[in-house]
């Protein structure tokens, strides 16, 4: 009995430790030392959300950057990848498509390569960000669609370039960043 007593009371203790003070001292740290990346990284403007800064959202106008094509149509609540094989006939099919109309609403030609990420989804189906070549490719559409010049816009995209680490990593942008700036020196002029 008195060993029951104590695995009892051990299950408490721990419980109350790794169960409720743990994660409150966690999510204290993280809301003090992280603020802005413990509430989403929400960005708000003029009182309006535009979106999270960690969570890809569909674009499709032609004025627009456009980000990775997802496998779970944006949805927040379902992050994941197609499970396709790269033998697979959805797959390739569903690439085929994409390279066509990337090829199509960019004025391209039928030899013209188009950058990976812009014809296959990421792991989460998610990812915010596409690489600071895809921007470049979109941006002659993104100019004659704002009717810019396309330097403006390539001169917005090398402001938006960022890293994983200052030092290491590929380059890239993040599409609602780039969108909202494209947005905000439209209203400029």
């Amino acid at each position: 009995m008195k060993q029951l007593k104590r695995s009892v009371l051990m299950l408490l203790v721990f419980t109350v430790l790794c169960g409720l003070a743990y994660p409150l001292v966690i999510t204290g740290i993280g809301a003090v030392a992280f603020p802005l990346q413990s509430g989403g990284s929400l960005i708000v403007e003029n009182g309006l959300l535009k979106g999270s800064a960690l969570i890809g959202q569909s674009f499709t106008g032609p004025g627009y950057f456009h980000g990775r094509p997802s496998a779970v149509n944006y949805d927040p609540s379902l992050p994941g990848a197609s499970n396709l094989g790269p033998t697979n006939k959805k797959l390739i099919d569903a690439v085929k498509e994409r390279f066509a109309a990337a090829r199509k609403e960019n004025g391209l030609d039928d030899k013209a390569p188009v950058p990976d990420d812009l014809l296959f989804a990421s792991g989460s189906g998610l990812d915010p960000h596409i690489s600071v070549e895809s921007a470049k490719f979109q941006a002659g559409r993104i100019s004659a669609a704002r009717k810019i010049e396309v330097s403006e816009v390539t001169a917005l995209i090398d402001k938006y370039i960022e890293r994983q680490l200052p030092f290491y990593g590929k380059s890239f942008v993040n599409v609602l960043k780039l969108n909202i700036a494209l947005d905000a020196a439209a209203v400029k002029k």
